[in-house]
């Protein structure tokens, strides 16, 4: 699953991968396009409060798996 939040200020991206998060099977992956400079920060914080493996970032695409 690819969700585009580009353009979006945080914590938009935040809730968007919230929303989303419910509808993916433990070991799927979703990359979450975003340009803010916080995004970074915000989806590693996210997902370590979450227990969900944050896997990096390529340019402004940040892959996330459920785990959990």
């Amino acid at each position: 699953m690819t969700l585009d939040c580009l353009g979006q200020k945080c914590p938009l991206p935040i809730i968007e991968l919230a929303r989303a998060f419910p509808s993916l099977a433990v070991g799927d992956v979703v990359t979450v396009l975003a340009d803010d400079p916080a995004a970074e920060p915000d989806l590693r914080a996210w997902c370590r409060l979450r227990g969900q493996a944050y896997l990096g970032r390529d340019g402004d695409a940040f892959t996330i798996r459920r785990v959990s």
